[in-house]
């Protein structure tokens, strides 16, 4: 927490969130990797998951990021309406990426989409993406959450007829069955139902930040069932463990549309984040 906080504290503590997000995982994405890895009884899938539990202890030790793919930089910013900063927030969070991947250090992944031209330092037209949201009150809370493509690539975003909703769990299996390996399971899927086009993505994502320990509604706990039984196991190689937790997230839609989007995660489903403001 900070009282108050200075343009280059904020570069500095944004940094420094990206460090901790590229090296360290958050407990409880490590608690159901452990938990996957005591109950899988395939040797090939069990041999997969202890060399991930691996990797996680050598990057933290060592400090080095867990995955080559450091991702693009994608930030939730929980804007209180009260909170005054007195600079511009998007340019200092672009200047934390600059600086993050000189010294993580992190993989140049930005691109122009037409011609492929790196920036070179993970920033460019509208990257990093941040979303924004205002809430009440003298705090600003930005979580970050890189995101790497293997995952990504193989998401999905359905725009289903509103008398489909019976289908929904399908075309998330569809999804998976047509993701296999490539995105590096045991995954944690995030599902937008409803609101726009656009809108059903972003809850999609916003869905990967939630607890994996959180209860999970009879709908998730349907879904996330039905994933495991596919049989594709950690790096896709079998086992009973396709998926480690299934977040639904909704919103009101058209009563003529039915938007439904699935946002993979792969087992290094990274996040971490920083609350800056005054005590309420």
């Amino acid at each position: 927490m900070f009282s108050k906080i200075s343009r280059e504290t904020f570069i500095r503590s944004i940094a420094d969130l990206l460090r901790k997000a590229e090296i360290e995982l958050p407990d409880d994405v490590i608690e159901a990797l452990r938990k996957a890895e005591a109950r899988e009884e395939n040797p090939v899938a069990k041999s997969q998951l202890q060399a991930i539990l691996k990797n996680i202890e050598l990057a933290k030790n060592h400090g080095v990021p867990m995955c080559q793919d450091t991702g693009i930089m994608i930030f939730f910013a929980e804007l209180g309406t009260e909170f005054q900063s007195g600079f511009d927030l998007e340019a200092a969070i672009r200047d934390a990426v600059v600086l993050a991947t000189v010294e993580i250090p992190l993989r140049p992944n930005a691109v122009n989409p037409l011609t492929r031209k790196n920036s070179g330092d993970n920033t460019g037209v509208e990257i990093p993406d941040i979303h924004w949201k205002l809430v009440p009150g003298k705090k600003l809370k930005i979580t970050v959450a890189p995101k790497g493509a293997g995952s990504e690539n193989m998401s999905a975003l359905r725009m289903m007829n509103p008398t489909e909703t019976g289908s929904i769990k399908h075309v998330v299996l569809e999804t998976v069955i047509n993701a296999g390996g490539m995105p590096c399971p045991p995954l944690t899927l995030g599902v937008g139902i409803g609101g726009s086009f656009d809108k059903a993505a972003r809850l999609a994502k916003e869905a990967l930040l939630e607890p994996l320990d959180a209860p999970m509604s009879s709908f998730e706990k349907e879904i996330l069932d039905a994933v495991n039984a596919l049989g594709i196991g950690c790096m896709g190689l079998g086992g009973s463990t396709t998926a480690l937790a299934v977040h639904v997230k909704t919103a009101h839609c058209h009563t003529a549309s039915l938007p439904v989007a699935i946002n993979i995660q792969c087992w290094a489903n990274r996040h971490a984040s920083v609350v800056f403001g005054e005590e309420e």
